[in-house]
């Protein structure tokens, strides 16, 4: 059996995808070794800085004609770490295991986190591998990076609002039971978008593309808080989706 050819450039991004979860994991035990919540911050940078990577590597590998199963494989691998690990060490670090009552609850919602995203990945990578020729521009169930970066851009507000002495009280509490609820619809059969048809191709009219520089600015400026807006809102359109109209979901996904 002849050993398969590597696409270079999208396998560099998932090389990129793979470090900044590694890098994240590493920070999370050093915020939790050196009590610097500092760590925590680096962590959650590198766990949104991973979601670039993995967006960039399929557009790389589509738009060059070298999407492979090597590349999905690898993918998937870098995905576990980046999106699964990390995310679940942070939460439970930092929220989840201040929750005792019953004892070892927090343990079981992040390993229930872990266990339902390595299930996703494992079914998307057997329905690929089924279909080949699919040219479906849906993820079944609620896709591991957008579940990451829903639960760490909303541990990076709760931390900020921490920071600033506001009171945070039993929204830590509403923190663990979203993660629970992201593990149950990462299982799910609930379609969502995976606006494969934005490319480097895409042309949008101007009032599309001066909202986009907007939302760039205003992230930049508001990196607290503005992540969370955005994965938040990804999630939301995913669970209100059957309910809008083809013609509107055509205009927000379609080129």
């Amino acid at each position: 059996m002849s050993e398969p050819r590597i696409p270079l450039l999208p396998t560099l991004m998932t090389a990129g995808n793979i470090l900044c979860g590694y890098v994240a994991t590493l920070q999370i035990f050093d915020g939790r070794h050196l009590a610097d919540i500092s760590h925590y911050h680096n962590a959650i940078l590198l766990i949104l800085a991973a979601c670039v990577f993995d967006a960039l590597d399929g557009r790389v590998a589509r738009f060059s004609g070298s999407e492979s199963a090597f590349g999905r494989e690898l993918d998937s691998l870098a995905d576990i770490v980046s999106f699964g690990v990390a995310p679940a060490l942070l939460v439970h670090d930092i929220v989840l295991k201040d929750l005792n009552t019953p004892k070892g609850l927090g343990w079981a919602i992040s390993c229930l986190y872990l266990v339902c995203g390595a299930i996703r990945l494992a079914r998307f990578n057997c329905i690929a591998a089924m279909d080949t020729k699919s040219s479906s521009k849906n993820f079944c169930g609620c896709p591991i990076p957008a579940a990451a970066g829903v639960i760490s851009s909303l541990t990076l507000l709760v931390i900020w609002l921490d920071s600033n002495e506001r009171e945070i009280g039993n929204w830590k509490y509403a923190l663990a039971a979203l993660m629970v609820a992201l593990s149950l619809i990462m299982g799910s059969n609930l379609e969502s978008p995976s606006f494969k048809s934005v490319n480097w191709r895409t042309r949008r009219s101007i009032n599309w593309v001066l909202a986009a520089i907007t939302l760039i600015v205003l992230t930049v400026m508001f990196w607290q808080w503005m992540p969370a807006v955005i994965f938040v809102s990804y999630l939301l359109y995913g669970l209100v989706r059957p309910w809008i109209s083809r013609k509107w979901q055509q205009e927000i996904e379609e080129e």
